[in-house]
């Protein structure tokens, strides 16, 4: 070898090693394989609930579309607020992902301190919104909310109403009830929906306010309850033989929204290939046969859409705590 050719040898090697540290840097800011381990996927409700049969089929299908494991994990307590907090508190890396669901993840912070708020995630698309509904035991002989109300009435406080927490859709919905009627009930928090619907089918108590994809899914596993009314603008798709509360004269409309959502901060290339699995799911139409199959009504958002429909909605919310602040008691 030549002293030139030496020379050059020399100089590649050291360029070489001299590349090594900025390699390792690199790949220690992000630019590694992702996923390299399991992702985390809080529920902040129990099991058997219409945010956990959601969330457990879209873990199948985002395990397909990013090539690991999606692990659930149910958190619930605090009207949801336990899995909301501990999934704003994660380490943005994209190893912790979750669903939030409204309106509990906007009422929260706006009746008590609280250790989130929706614009602390990084948004990664809206899939369910479903809408509320009161559902009562097959025995009982009330058939129409005016029969619930004209028995409420007559028997102040002995209607009980079991929900999944103060300043859910499902509390909300009772208090908007009582106050429409001018009729006192009686608040039975759980946990999540699986809980009211063991309270409904072993008739603990009156009313199970759940919302109506929940309460046809149940009915279909054998559950004997059935739906008094259902708050959506229009009968929905899944239950056209119920009628909404407009019809039966009382003016409700309440929903619940179920998205995805990760710790504010992610990576950019991270965010960018959850957003898109996210939005390649929802469109795919084995997901939605499946979802629609455990009746949970689709309603893709992509993040800017959400985040406006989040901040729109928190808006009305406040507005409505400073004329009924939901708590227990009379509204």
């Amino acid at each position: 070898m030549t002293q030139q050719a030496r020379r050059a040898l020399c100089a590649g090697l050291a360029a070489a090693c001299m590349a090594l540290p900025a390699l390792a840097q690199a790949q220690t800011q992000g630019e590694a394989p992702y996923p390299s381990r399991n992702i985390e996927m809080i529920v902040a409700y129990g099991p058997g609930g219409g945010t956990d049969l959601v969330a457990r089929l879209l873990a199948r299908h985002l395990e397909k579309k990013l090539g690991g494991s999606v692990v659930v994990l149910n958190r619930p307590g605090a009207g949801g607020g336990i899995g909301f907090g501990e999934l704003a508190r994660a380490k943005p890396d994209g190893y912790t992902i979750g669903f939030i669901n409204t309106p509990n993840v906007l009422t929260i912070p706006i009746e008590r301190k609280s250790s989130f708020h929706w614009s602390q995630y990084d948004l990664l698309g809206n899939l369910v919104d479903d809408p509320g509904g009161f559902a009562i035991h097959n025995s009982n002989a009330i058939t129409t909310l005016a029969g619930l109300a004209a028995y409420a009435r007559a028997n102040p406080g002995a209607v009980t109403v079991g929900t999944t927490g103060t300043g859910s859709d499902d509390h909300l919905a009772m208090l908007l009830f009582a106050k429409a009627t001018g009729t006192q009930l009686t608040h039975v928090p759980y946990k999540g929906a699986g809980e009211v619907r063991a309270a409904a089918t072993g008739q603990q108590i009156t009313i199970g306010a759940i919302n109506v994809g929940e309460v046809l899914a149940y009915q279909k596993g054998g559950t004997p309850i059935r739906l008094l009314g259902q708050m959506s603008a229009a009968r929905s798709s899944l239950a056209p033989q119920v009628p909404t509360f407009k019809e039966q004269g009382i003016d409700i409309e309440l929903a619940s929204l179920r998205g995805l959502a990760a710790p504010k901060g992610l990576p950019e290339g991270v965010r960018k290939k959850l957003v898109d699995a996210v939005a390649a799911i929802a469109a795919d139409p084995q997901f939605r046969q499946q979802a629609e199959a455990m009746y949970a009504p689709l309603r893709y958002l992509a993040p800017p859409a959400y985040a406006a429909e989040l901040e729109r909605t928190e808006a009305g919310f406040r507005k409505l705590w400073t004329e009924m602040p939901w708590q227990d008691g009379k509204p």
